[in-house]
C-alpha cells in the first residue's frame, strides 16, 4: 500500500462505503489514554493465544511492556484448541484472543457453534500459513495441486485432508486450492479437524495426507521427515487476512476503553516486530519458548524471515513472508476481509442460507475501536474499508458483489 493510500479514513469515503457514523467518532488527538474518562474499565486483560507464530504480536504486546503505556496488563493464557477458544469468548473466561477470522464471522451467525454477537477489533498478521503433503503422498508424486490432483484420480481411495476449524481460515484456505485444482474437498476427500499443535504428531502416525495449518508447524512437518511444503497460502493470496484479535460484543459494550488501550498495544508490538530482523529474531526466541508455541528457534525464525524450503530440496527467499504490520496497511479490519469468510462458508455450505454480508461485516468488524487505537498508536488507515485481491485461480475478490463472487464457483457445496 502506497503512503498516499494510507491516510485518514474521511467521513465521506466511509460513509460512501456503507460504514456507520458511528464508526468515524473519537479520532482527535487525545494523549496518553490511560486517565479521567478515557481510562480502560479494565486494568488487567486475559487473552488467549494458540501456540503459532503468529501469535506473537499479541504475546510481545505483554512481554515488552506496551500495554502498561496504555493502562492495561495482558494476562496470556495458552490454549489448546480452536474449539476451547470459541467457547472461552463465548462465555466470558477469556476476555479477547488471537483467533482465527473465519472462527469470529462463523460464531456470528451461528454456523461455528453457539451463535453470539462477536467483535473484530483488528487484523493480527498477513501471510505465513501453508498447505503442507504427507511424505507419503510426495514419494508417490504428489507435491504440489496439479500432482496432487493426478494422484487422486489415478490412485483413487479416501484421502483425508485437515484443517484447524470448520469456519476458520486453514479450513478455507485448504478448499479453496484444492477447488482451484478441481478437486472438491467435500465430495473427494474426507476432511477432519486437528488442534495446530497436533497436526504433525498426526500425520507422522498417518492420520492425514495433507494439512493446512499456520506456522511453524509447516516448517517442522519438513524439520521432522514426515511432510512437504505444497503450497503457501500468500500463494492463494498474497496479502491475505489471518488471525485476529478477537472478542464478543457485549465485552466491547461494557469495556469500549479497554478494547481500545489492548488494540493500540497490540499495535505497538506488531510495528515493533517488523521494524527489524534484529527485532523478529528476539521475537522468535520469545515465543519459542514452552510458555508459548514450545519449539526451536531455528523453525520459528526462518520463515518469519522469508527464508523457505519445500523439503524436496527447494528453497526460496519469500517477499511475502508473515507480517505484523508493514507500515499498518496488515491490521485495519477490512469489511471486505470479513466479507470473504463469508462468500466461502457459503460457498461450501457452512450457511444455509444468503447473509447480509455487508451488514453483518459492519457489525463484527470494529472499525469504530480500531480508528481511536491507531490514534492513540499513531498508525495511518486507508482510505477505503474495501480492499482488492486477486486469487490464485485468477478471480477478483473486491467485496461490491458478494453475492455473485459466492456463486459463480463452478466447485462448491
Amino acid at each position: 500500500m502506497t503512503s498516499d493510500t494510507r491516510i485518514k479514513l474521511t467521513r465521506r469515503t466511509l460513509i460512501k462505503a456503507g460504514v456507520a457514523a458511528t464508526a468515524l467518532g473519537g479520532l482527535a488527538t487525545r494523549g496518553v489514554w490511560a486517565a479521567g474518562s478515557d481510562k480502560p474499565e479494565k486494568e488487567e486483560v486475559k487473552v488467549g493465544f494458540i501456540p503459532l507464530t503468529d501469535c506473537a504480536s499479541v504475546v510481545m504486546a505483554s512481554v515488552l511492556g506496551f500495554d502498561k503505556k496504555y493502562g492495561i496488563k495482558i494476562v496470556l493464557s495458552k490454549e489448546s484448541s480452536w474449539p476451547g477458544v470459541r467457547d472461552k469468548l463465548v462465555n466470558g473466561e477469556l476476555d479477547a484472543a488471537h483467533v482465527l477470522y473465519g472462527l469470529i464471522y462463523g460464531v456470528q451467525l451461528g454456523a461455528g457453534g453457539p451463535k453470539k454477537d462477536m467483535a473484530v477489533l483488528m487484523n493480527l498478521n498477513h501471510n505465513g500459513q501453508a498447505i503442507t503433503l504427507s511424505k507419503k503422498v510426495a514419494d508417490k508424486g504428489g507435491v504440489d495441486g496439479p500432482s496432487l490432483a493426478r494422484l487422486m484420480r489415478a490412485d483413487p481411495r479416501e484421502y483425508s485432508f485437515a484443517q484447524t476449524f470448520p469456519t476458520g481460515t486453514h479450513a478455507m484456505w485448504l478448499y479453496y486450492w484444492l477447488a482451484a485444482h478441481g478437486i472438491n474437498p467435500m465430495k473427494d476427500a474426507k476432511v477432519i479437524t486437528v488442534p495446530p499443535p497436533q497436526m504433525v504428531a498426526n500425520m507422522r502416525i498417518g492420520n492425514m495426507d495433507g494439512f493446512c495449518v499456520g506456522e511453524p508447524w509447516n516448517h517442522r512437518a519438513i524439520a521432522d521427515g514426515v511432510g512437504i511444503t505444497a503450497t503457501t497460502t500468500q500463494d492463494i493470496w498474497r496479502d491475505h487476512p489471518e488471525k485476529v484479535l478477537g472478542t464478543s460484543a457485549e465485552w466491547v459494550a461494557r469495556h469500549p476503553n479497554t478494547a481500545r488501550a489492548l488494540t493500540a498495544a497490540v499495535l505497538d508490538a506488531g510495528r515493533w516486530i517488523d521494524a527489524s530482523l534484529s527485532n523478529k529474531q528476539k521475537m522468535a526466541e520469545t515465543i519459542a519458548d514452552k510458555s508459548y508455541v514450545n519449539t526451536s528457534v531455528d523453525v520459528i525464525n526462518q520463515r518469519i524471515l522469508g527464508r523457505y524450503q519445500n523439503g524436496l530440496g527447494k528453497t526460496w527467499d519469500d517477499p511475502n513472508y508473515m507480517k505484523f504490520f508493514n507500515d499498518g496497511s496488515v491490521n485495519f479490519p477490512y469489511l471486505s476481509d470479513g466479507m470473504w469468510f463469508l462468500t466461502q462458508q457459503k460457498r461450501w455450505g457452512l450457511l444455509k442460507s444468503e447473509p447480509d454480508y455487508l451488514a453483518v461485516a459492519k457489525q463484527v468488524s470494529r472499525i469504530d475501536v480500531y480508528q481511536d487505537a491507531a490514534a492513540m498508536a499513531k498508525v495511518s488507515l486507508p482510505k477505503s474499508p474495501l480492499r482488492s485481491a486477486k486469487l490464485l485461480d485468477g478471480t477478483v475478490w473486491d467485496g461490491k458483489n458478494p453475492k455473485a463472487y459466492a456463486d459463480s464457483f463452478k466447485i462448491k457445496a
